[in-house]
């Protein structure tokens, strides 16, 4: 028999208390020669302790302990769990309730081996490989975006980086769960705006002025003999074709003003000609104008009017585009003192040269420290002087400025200012930013010495993101001032380059009055934001199709889950259908993730989401098909995990949990919810009238309720389908989709019709010319054949060709079968005569 519980935790304590360990052993043998520790034997916590306290196998002299010391050594499977109670309890107590009391036990339980998880990559410009994302402190990511240059209107280039970077964002923000920290700039001083203030300012005045035809005509032609030269001076052929087309544009506006002067014509005539050339030549006049009082500018106040214009009209695309603003906006203006102060830290640090009152960074000396590697972004491209001087900007490449330069390849930090030009003070006088200092600046003040993410166009590598770099590494003197570089791709037109300094290139404006911004971000989203995306008419098809389908199947799912029913009946039995479709459900889920985790390879993603709803429809069909309900918590699953990967990519911005918003994102209610229950009387009520008139034959009804359908609903934006014994299904959709496919549908009713109509007319012209070729009688049908046969026999048979002679027996045997046609046809024809049926 066992001790009882209190009698034994006694014992132990006393065994216990003995602090000598063959003392203890002996006192526990004498302890267990009373006691059962086999049969029946039930483990106690001060068992436990007691068997802890051993440092190794007990002598054999000590029988009793060394039975008790195996047992417990047996049950616990080895001293690896000496140390751990609860797994040392556990298998005791397995053990002794199947040894000792015979019952049933639980078998050894083991976690899943699980399966292996896919981790983020993202392509990083710094090693031009996919590079697994890991930010440097915790969930927290810090991303730096570079801004436009707001000197005229933002362009598809932009939206190509903007909305590429949103969905990034987006992605990593509502998907994958980071903490996104996201600033951005906007630079509003820089040599583009500086020259496009100067030109604007001084056309403005030069139109102000009114110059006399005469003048205007002198003062072209001056303007173009310098814009001859700068065009003979250019090299890059798509500039070149550029500053032609200005040219010819010029020359066509110039010839009809001076003829119109010289031939006196009507003030009127001239007048309109005056303000032709005027507008043609605005930006060889522009040219003109600045080089030769641009210096004279001296009003500092104009140079911000027209980058605070341009950002406005910046911001209002992005809002229009359902680009998230940034969670901090840089402005250059603004940083100027912080700009100043970073420059002098370089200066300090013995990478930055002062000469001539303006400042540069030492390429060289920067490139020579052990610590730090020059252009690591395009190793290549150094000494690049194209690339070089196009990143210092028009105002900064004169002579004199490039002799300031220790090296060809340094680059300003900071621009004495010339006469025209903004200034601000400086310890090296008055003058400007550079061009790359700027986002190393306002980046460092906002993200530290280390961000997680740098962001920007392909075309800006190099020089900017390389100079940014080294500045940037000069002045925190490390060497990981960026863990992971972004650069999205070009964006081309229908295959050409698009480039505003080449004036050939597409406002987002204009781009949203053809598409809308859900269609214009699916295009994104159908290709990889890395890579060079075609913006062209295929492309936009290609996106406005998928819109389509998706919209197509959210109507049909939310059709199909406002079919009536109880609380229990939405709980449908799954038969093999069902499992299938869940099954591929969960492996679109999984590949659609992998494809996440792939550097954001949303192209992928949506041909996975596709691929899912043609499933969904394939199954909704087949059920349809037999008079079955759909599973509908199945399909709303579907449907609403669709939506929510939309939503996640910006494609939809309404609280709707399935499918798009219905009359547009900015809806204050929901339109759907409001007005359905309305149309869904009223297409009741269309069909149970439309059962009565079939029945009774009331033809005029029908036509009225096809009206209904066709003509009146899509004006109100709604589409009734009518399917063969099925309920007729009620779709809200957008007026103007449904305005466009009832006029395709007509085009296609009105080419079916024509098409009938041309098949009936022909079939109608072949019957005509088989009655009239009927009519002949077979001794009259070769008679007329003047050009080949020349003598007939009193059949009407010809024996002789037009030269005289015999037909040969072949002829004649053609001809003889020809013959016999034509006699039964026109025994046909007298037999319809003689029935009445020849008209």
């Amino acid at each position: 028999m066992a001790a009882a519980p209190a009698e034994q935790a006694s014992s132990y304590s006393f065994i216990l208390s003995i602090s000598e360990e063959e003392a203890r052993v002996k006192a526990l043998n004498e302890y267990l020669s009373t006691r059962s520790y086999i049969q029946g034997f039930t483990f106690s916590h001060a068992d436990v302790e007691v068997f802890r306290k051993f440092s190794g196998p007990p002598v054999d002299q000590y029988f009793h302990v060394v039975r008790w010391y195996r047992h417990i050594e047996a049950i616990y499977d080895g001293s690896s769990e000496k140390n751990d109670p609860c797994k040392l309890q556990t298998k005791q107590q397995l053990k002794s309730d199947s040894t000792s009391k015979g019952k049933r036990v639980q078998p050894p339980w083991s976690p899943p081996e699980g399966t292996k998880h896919s981790r983020l990559c993202l392509y990083n410009s710094l090693t031009r490989n996919k590079e697994i994302f890991q930010p440097q402190n915790g969930k927290k990511v810090t991303w730096y975006c570079c801004g436009p240059t707001v000197y005229d209107a933002s362009h598809m280039g932009h939206a190509r980086s903007y909305i590429s970077f949103d969905i990034l964002r987006r992605i990593l923000r509502d998907y994958f769960k980071f903490d996104v920290f996201y600033c951005m700039n906007i630079t509003d001083i820089d040599d583009k705006i500086i020259k496009r203030t100067r030109q604007n300012y001084l056309f403005e005045q030069y139109r102000k002025n009114k110059s006399t035809p005469a003048q205007l005509l002198e003062d072209v032609k001056t303007a173009s003999e310098l814009f001859s030269v700068k065009l003979s001076e250019t090299t890059d052929p798509d500039k070149r074709q550029m500053l032609e087309k200005i040219q010819n544009a010029v020359k066509s506006a110039f010839d009809p003003l001076q003829e119109a002067v010289q031939a006196k014509l009507p003030a009127e005539e001239i007048s309109r000609c005056h303000e032709i050339l005027l507008e043609e030549a605005k930006d060889l006049l522009s040219d003109w104008l600045d080089s030769k009082f641009g210096s004279q500018v001296t009003d500092n106040s104009i140079f911000s009017e027209l980058p605070k214009f341009w950002e406005g009209e910046f911001h209002k695309d992005m809002e229009a585009l359902n680009v998230l603003p940034p969670d901090v906006l840089t402005r250059v203006s603004e940083y100027v003192p912080e700009i100043v102060a970073f420059v002098k830290k370089i200066v300090d640090n013995g990478y930055g040269y002062v000469s001539n009152g303006s400042v540069y960074f030492d390429t060289v000396k920067f490139g020579s420290s052990e610590k730090h590697s020059y252009a690591k972004l395009v190793p290549e491209a150094v000494g690049d002087q194209k690339a070089l001087q196009e990143g210092e900007g028009d105002l900064s490449i004169s002579a004199d400025r490039l002799c300031e330069k220790h090296s060809p390849n340094d680059f300003a930090l900071w621009k004495s200012s010339k006469p025209g030009e903004p200034s601000w003070d400086s310890p090296w006088g008055k003058g400007r930013p550079g061009w790359h200092i700027e986002c190393s600046a306002m980046a460092g003040s906002i993200l530290g010495e280390s961000m997680d993410i740098h962001g920007g166009g392909f075309d800006l590598r190099f020089p900017h993101h390389d100079n940014e770099l080294a500045q940037s590494e000069a002045y925190f003197e490390n060497d990981n001032w960026v863990r992971y570089f972004l650069h999205t791709g070009h964006l081309t037109i229908a295959g050409c380059k698009m480039s505003k300094s080449l004036k050939n290139f597409i406002t987002i404006k204009d781009a949203l009055q053809k598409h809308t911004a859900r269609q214009l971000r699916l295009a994104f989203l159908m290709h990889s934001w890395k890579d060079t995306l075609d913006y062209s008419s295929n492309t936009m098809e290609s996106a406005i199709q998928y819109e389509k389908f998706m919209n197509e199947f959210f109507l049909n799912v939310k059709d199909i889950l406002r079919a009536p029913t109880d609380v229990t009946g939405q709980f449908q039995k799954w038969e093999n259908q069902e499992a299938e479709l869940n099954k591929n459900f969960y492996d679109k889920k999984a590949a659609i993730h992998e494809a996440l985790c792939d550097n954001v390879d949303t192209r992928s993603v949506l041909e996975e989401m596709r691929s899912l709803v043609s499933q969904s429809n394939s199954y909704i069909a087949a059920k349809k098909s037999a008079r079955q309900m759909p599973n509908r918590l199945l399909l709303e699953n579907i449907s609403c995990y669709l939506t929510q990967m939309l939503k996640i990519f910006g494609a939809i911005e309404s609280d709707d949990a399935i499918g798009f918003p219905v009359g547009g994102n900015n809806q204050n209610i929901n339109i759907e919810s409001t007005v359905m229950p309305y149309l869904q009387v009223l297409s009741e009520f269309r069909e149970g009238v439309r059962q009565i008139a079939r029945e009774k034959k009331v033809t005029e009804v029908l036509q009225l309720s096809d009206a209904l359908r066709d003509d009146i609903l899509p004006e109100l934006g709604v589409r009734f389908e009518d399917h063969e014994g099925l309920p007729t299904v009620v779709k809200l959709v957008d007026k103007d989709t449904l305005l466009k496919e009832r006029e395709e549908k007509k085009k296609i009713e009105e080419e079916k019709k024509r098409k009938k109509e041309e098949a009936a007319r022909k079939k109608q012209e072949q019957e005509a010319a088989k009655l009239a070729k009927m009519k002949i009688p077979p001794h009259e049908m070769f008679k007329s054949e003047h050009d080949k046969y020349s003598k007939f026999d009193e059949n009407g048979f010809p024996t002789h060709d037009t030269e005289g002679k015999e037909l040969s027996k072949g002829q004649i045997k053609k001809l003889k079968k020809l013959y016999e046609t034509q006699e039964k046809l026109y025994k046909e024809y007298l037999q319809m005569v003689q029935n009445g049926s020849a008209n």
